[in-house]
């Protein structure tokens, strides 16, 4: 039987820098580390997609495309380079149509870029059908991704003694989100195109019994690699991953130990540590992910800005090097025991320990508890402190359950996490209120309603959506109504378009707002270093003129004042007493008269000009005794 071997999807570069730094690691950082990632053997690594496009954009004014081509161009096709996209979304938040998805898939690959993983908020199958269908005809690989979710928690019944016995007999909603569900969403990706099925936890809910059954029940059905992405928030996912391993999963998602951990997915170093001790190969070149890992910690320390624990950063470990204690070696083999048995709780209680040793976060018990997203729980934090609503947060978690079942039980990922999130805080304060529920549904919700993001795992309740939105029907978002953004010709930048190409018109298709204020700064920049390379003209006569120093005698401004008369010019002859100019100075006019015969060498001043105090004005030739030259005596 033949070995099985882990290959490794590095998420360090994209999500892992999104998930613990805001996306705020600038292009020269990334430069340094480079060289390192070149030999590291990573089967893929993420760079590209999520929010990388947008933030490069508008935080640190670089190009995308830029940093996909740098980070091409290093990695000499050693390592298939992937991105994340919403499908028919692409990194918006609107459907798009079939042309604006090749133009931006084309462009991408034609960039360097291999691997697209697709996936939507709604695991709509006709959502990501025709990304997969192109990304394969352009010549890149579809990675099809479904997303995981979990049944709404049954809802409590509240009030009297009758109320809680009816609650007792009442019937468990039928649960959606199965093995089979997901089996089945992978299966009809795979029949699409899909050359890889991605289990893609973005909350980190999988825990590791679900992730056991579920891996080894795609291994079982699908031909094409399976990959597995989660997050450790809850605190499942260093157990969780363990248990795809052991259930042979194909390729891992993990980070490099700085940016591992934590709201990330797990760091590639325990991964290591624990294939090690199962047996497993994991196909990369550890020597090189350590180099790698030394860069990363300065790295890490330049995105303090943006890092919730900047000063608690895990204990340094290098398991090529580092000797662990007994104890600790002890806990990593209790919880491959523990995975195999199926102990759950064994297993994650290992796992604790061990994430507790090397001073990993702890997990986040309020996402576990409430099976939601953290970014979903933190907005939801953010809106009720903007209303002064804090007091609402319980009300609004609970809320969370009824929201998602009136709206189709949505999966909770960007953008429906926040869409349900937000409806269940308005939904707490209508109540509040004593205003009927759904009193102000946001426009994003009356969208989700309407079918404009798709199709709904469970079909909405026609009474439901027209309350709602004022129809039974579903509608769908017609991507015929898409209109092209402008792309306008900026007359005082020399005449320049906004979008040079067609990969910024791209950009400004996809993020128009934030592209259009990159665009321009770029625009701005081009255009002054065009200026200043133009040769300057030759001077004027007037221009060398007015150049030269003051060597004649100067009528200056008695006192400040603007000029209202001009009478002479430039070598105008003048005789004495003549009115050279008229200035107004304490609403008084004044006449300036030449005090001798003489030339007008220049004049400082124009019609209008406004004067200080002894400011110079007029200039006069000088004498014929000042302008002979000087002779020096010669000494005999």
């Amino acid at each position: 039987m033949e070995q099985h071997k882990l290959k490794i999807r590095d998420l360090t570069l994209r999500d892992g820098q999104q998930s613990l730094f805001a996306t705020r690691m600038n292009q020269a950082t990334i430069d340094r580390l480079l060289p390192y990632y070149e030999n590291a053997g990573f089967y893929i690594m993420e760079v590209w997609g999520g929010a990388v496009p947008d933030s490069v954009m508008r935080y640190l004014n670089e190009s995308p495309w830029d940093r996909l081509r740098i980070v091409s161009k290093a990695m000499k096709g050693k390592s298939l380079l992937s991105a994340l996209s919403r499908g028919r979304n692409l990194f918006g938040y609107v459907p798009y149509p079939d042309t604006v998805l090749k133009g931006f898939y084309e462009e991408a690959i034609k960039n360097g870029l291999n691997v697209m993983r697709i996936f939507d908020a709604l695991n709509d199958i006709d959502n990501v059908k025709e990304s997969i269908k192109l990304i394969n005809e352009l010549g890149g690989i579809a990675d099809g991704a479904v997303c995981y979710t979990v049944d709404p928690k049954p809802e409590k019944p509240e009030g009297g003694l009758m109320s809680k016995i009816k609650g007792l007999f009442a019937k468990e909603p039928e649960k959606i989100f199965t093995d089979r569900y997901f089996v089945d969403k992978a299966k009809e990706m795979e029949s699409l195109g899909a050359k890889i099925i991605t289990l893609k936890d973005m909350a980190g809910l999988v825990n590791p019994l679900r992730a056991a059954s579920i891996i080894s029940a795609m291994k079982r059905e699908l031909t094409v690699p399976v990959d597995f992405h989660t997050h450790c928030t809850p605190g499942y996912g260093l157990a969780s991953a363990l248990m795809a391993i052991i259930n042979g999963v194909d390729i891992l998602d993990t980070n490099i130990w700085w940016f591992g951990g934590g709201s990330a997915a797990p760091a590639i170093e325990l991964i290591w540590t624990f294939c090690q001790r199962l047996g497993i190969e994991v196909e990369c070149n550890m020597e090189a992910v350590m180099e790698i890992q030394h860069h990363l910690f300065e790295a890490r320390k330049e995105l303090a800005a943006f890092d919730l624990n900047k000063d608690n950063f895990p204990r340094p470990y290098n398991p090529l090097k580092d000797e662990l204690p007994a104890e600790i070696l002890a806990l990593f083999d209790q919880a491959i025991v523990m995975a195999k048995a199926g102990d759950e709780e064994g297993l994650l209680e290992a796992c604790h320990k061990i994430e507790a040793h090397f001073n990993f976060p702890k997990p986040n018990l309020l996402v576990k508890e409430a099976e939601v997203p953290g970014g979903m729980y933190s907005n939801m934090v953010a809106q009720l402190r903007s209303l002064g609503s804090e007091d609402l947060l319980e009300d609004a978690m609970k809320l969370i359950p009824k929201v998602r079942r009136d709206a189709g039980l949505v999966p909770l990922v960007t953008p429906t996490s926040q869409i349900v999130g937000s409806q269940a805080v308005s939904l707490a304060l209508d109540r509040k209120k004593g205003n009927p529920d759904y009193s102000n549904p946001s426009n994003q919700f009356i969208s989700l309603i309407k079918g404009e993001y798709g199709h709904t795992p469970v079909a909405i309740d026609p009474e439901f959506r027209a309350k709602i939105t004022g129809s039974a029907e579903e509608r769908p978002y017609d991507v015929s109504s898409y209109r092209k953004p402008e792309n306008p010709v900026l007359a005082e930048l020399g005449d320049r378009r906004l979008a040079a190409n067609v990969e910024e018109m791209l950009l400004l298709e996809l993020l128009p707002s934030v592209a259009n204020g990159f665009l321009r700064k770029k625009r701005e920049a081009e255009y002054q270093i065009e200026e200043a390379a133009k040769p300057k003209p030759e001077p004027t006569e007037e221009e060398l003129l007015m150049a030269e120093p003051i060597t004649g005698d100067v009528v200056t401004a008695p006192m400040g004042g603007r000029i209202v008369a001009l009478n002479v010019k430039n070598g105008q002859a003048v005789k004495k007493g003549e009115i050279l100019l008229v200035y107004e100075a304490m609403k008084m006019e004044n006449d300036v008269v030449a005090e001798h015969d003489g030339h007008v060498k220049r004049v400082f001043v124009k019609l209008g000009d406004v004067v200080g105090t002894e400011a110079p004005m007029i200039e006069f030739v000088e004498t014929a005794a000042e302008r002979a030259p000087k002779i020096k005596p010669v000494v005999v």
